[in-house]
């Protein structure tokens, strides 16, 4: 049998006293830690927001920051009426057709924006009311308003005719010119109707009414009569000058 000396079981003593110590340091952050106890730092950062509220309706261009407030002044002054569209004070586009309530719309075009001169044809394909088409077209001769097509412009059927109603109806090189027979609400084409029908004389009345010298309106009627309704002729620049359809 073995037996430890005195000396041996003080050293052992001491050993396990040291051990304790350290123990006795490391277990209870352990066991904390084991039973969820422990404490967690944070830090928050605070953020501030600054919160605008949008401009209403009513304000429309007050708080405008453009310099130019003639810029503002002209894109208050925007309005739309069927086909056209006041782009500044003495210029309005057109696009699209002519009906029988587009008439109405330019008169109340002219209330609102009376200094309108100029009416840029952009893309105008004709009317599906011929008799409105050329009511329109007198009503723009009257206010002394011009008609120019832009050289991306293009104006077809009946639109021609209104293009003719300008006091001064010019164009760039490069816009287009379509032209076909008309087609009443029957079916029937000018070609149908006699060379003595009041129909014709209506067309070549208003040719003339519009500054078209007699000769060349009729020319220029029977070209236009000659390619059916479902049909297009395009007009070269050479044909506007020979009809005289630019001034």
């Amino acid at each position: 049998m073995y037996h430890k000396s005195h000396k041996q079981i003080s050293l052992s003593g001491a050993l396990w006293l040291t051990v304790f110590a350290v123990f006795s340091l490391v277990l209870p952050q352990k066991a904390a830690q084991a039973s969820g106890s422990y404490t967690v730092t944070e830090t928050v950062e605070t953020l501030e927001y600054e919160i605008i509220e949008p401009a209403s309706a009513d304000q429309g261009f007050a708080n405008s920051s453009f310099d130019d407030r003639s810029f503002d002044q002209q894109s208050l002054a925007i309005g739309e009426y069927g086909p056209f569209r006041v782009v500044a004070p003495h210029v309005a586009e057109m696009t699209g057709t002519v009906d029988s309530y587009t008439p109405a719309l330019f008169r109340k075009m002219l209330q609102r924006h009376p200094g309108i001169k100029r009416i840029e044809m952009l893309d105008c394909d004709g009317s599906v009311d011929e008799e409105a088409n050329l009511n329109l077209a007198r009503m723009i001769r009257r206010a002394g308003i011009n008609t120019h097509v832009p050289a991306n412009g293009s104006i077809r059927s009946g639109a021609v005719e209104l293009f003719l109603a300008g006091v001064k109806h010019t164009a760039d090189d490069g816009a287009e010119f379509v032209v076909h027979s008309w087609m009443d609400e029957d079916g029937l084409e000018a070609n149908d109707y006699p060379a003595h029908d009041p129909v014709h004389a209506e067309y070549l009345g208003y040719y003339a009414e519009m500054g078209v010298p007699a000769e060349k309106a009729r020319a220029f009627y029977a070209l236009t009569n000659s390619v059916p309704f479902s049909g297009q002729l395009k007009l070269s620049r050479n044909d506007l000058a020979q009809y005289q359809l630019l001034q």
